[in-house]
């Protein structure tokens, strides 16, 4: 088994060189066969990339990918897995806040339990308290109420996934903050560990408080693919019609009241509610025909599947390759 190990830096100069020793030391002292170790330099200027060719030389199990300009994470990351030619992604930042020695913990649950992915959960997170903590839980807590995912911890970057898995999943945007969801998604055997978290000792942390709002942007569009990519019709349609209901019974009631003790039907302002509410309910059943249309042309023109294969027995063909797919609702 080839193991890769992804970690997209932007502008972590020090921490370059402690991350290779620490995945050196961690790996060769595992059972794990072959590994090698993918740093993406997401546009840095302070010099990454010029470290990065200096542990590319003295070890050529060291890849570095260098993008033209800062993309983001998710962009880094998918560059990253891109380039991996492991059987086996483990992804993680490169502050050295996730430590390289839980990897071997995690490939062995892999392999034990027959898992597609295995997450780390911080344990004893070194973070503070009000910037990072307090905002990660309530993020955490939200993610699980709106997807149904059980797990707590879904900002930890430190995960392994097997290459089938990952050969599912194209990262737009933000969206490697939703990789647990997008897998699970996928039908993928999830499980998570506790890891160790260490404090941040050299480079400058990229996080802001603006991040929890994308991260609440973003959860929409990680629901809205996961229940309704397939059948937009049934989001937009059921707000249409309710909308078209709640119209016809304003509309009603200002027409009961205008033969009983109530005002005329152009002076009650249930009348205009009702014209209003209709209207909007026209719109939202005409944006789930656009959605139908769009998506039928996303799927056919590429050639996808509303689904994505396991594996197989007694075939000699199929549509798809193992793993490759399309989420299904």
């Amino acid at each position: 088994m080839l193991l890769s190990v992804v970690v997209p830096v932007k502008d972590e100069r020090e921490n370059v060189r402690p991350m290779f020793t620490r995945v050196r030391e961690a790996l060769d002292g595992s059972r794990t066969a072959s590994w090698e170790l993918v740093f993406v330099d997401d546009g840095s200027t302070d010099g990454t990339f010029t470290e990065l060719e200096t542990v590319a030389r003295e070890d050529a199990r060291i890849k570095v990918v260098r993008l033209r300009r800062n993309f983001g994470q998710s962009a880094a990351t998918q560059a990253g897995v891109d380039a991996a030619a492991g059987d086996v992604i483990v992804t993680m930042d490169g502050d050295l806040q996730n430590d390289p020695a839980d990897i071997p913990l995690m490939i062995a649950k892999m392999t034990e339990g027959g898992y597609d992915a295995v997450l780390g959960q911080r344990a004893k997170r070194q973070d503070k308290l009000l910037l990072r903590k307090v905002p990660s839980l309530m993020a955490n807590w939200l993610i699980r109420k709106v997807l149904g995912v059980p797990f707590k911890d879904f900002g930890c970057t430190l995960r392994a996934v097997r290459r089938e898995v990952f050969d599912g999943l194209v990262l737009y945007g933000e969206m490697h903050r939703f990789i647990t969801a997008l897998i699970m998604q996928q039908g993928a055997a999830v499980t998570q560990i506790p890891v160790r978290h260490h404090p941040r000792t050299a480079g400058k942390s990229k996080y802001t408080l603006t991040r929890t709002i994308r991260v609440m942007l973003d959860l929409m569009t990680v629901k809205f693919l996961g229940s309704f990519q397939t059948r937009p019709m049934h989001l937009f349609g059921s707000m249409g019609l309710l909308c078209v209901l709640a119209g016809f019974v304003s509309v009603a009631a200002s027409a009961v009241m205008k033969y009983t003790t109530g005002p005329g039907m152009t002076a009650n302002p249930l009348f205009l509610l009702g014209a209003v509410a209709g209207l909007i309910g026209v719109q939202f059943v005409s944006l789930g025909l656009m959605g139908e249309v769009l998506t039928r042309v996303y799927f056919e023109s590429q050639g996808k599947r509303p689904y994505v294969v396991r594996e197989r027995r007694n075939l000699d063909r199929g549509p798809l390759p193992v793993g490759r797919g399309s989420i299904a609702a």
